[in-house]
């Protein structure tokens, strides 16, 4: 059985998939950088357990179940604070906010 440090790089695509979500997202939600989420999902490098167990808390957080051998989205119908309404909230903060080029 996956101890909840666990998750491997395919996991993460799929989850953050399933959110919408980009790597710089989970990594700011996991408290960690863009290239340590790129890095483990190209399978570069495996990161430090603690950062793998903050990944999956943040996607877990985000309404992701993980069971062996899959990944779903626990209310994929989405309730009313759905996380993809989060997610389109959060983009449309980051383009509001963007430096003009």
């Amino acid at each position: 059985m996956a101890t909840r440090a666990q998750l491997s790089a395919e996991q993460s695509r799929v989850a953050r998939s399933l959110l919408n979500w980009s790597r710089v997202r989970l990594a700011a939600k996991a408290n960690l950088s863009e290239m340590t989420i790129s890095e483990f999902e190209n399978g570069i490098r495996v990161p430090k357990p603690f950062n793998v167990a903050a990944m999956r808390r943040a996607l877990e957080g985000a309404g992701i179940v993980f069971t062996e051998g899959s990944v779903f989205l626990a209310h994929p119908e989405g309730p009313k604070n759905s996380s993809h309404a989060d997610n389109r909230n959060w983009r449309r903060r980051q383009t509001k906010h963007s430096p003009a080029r």
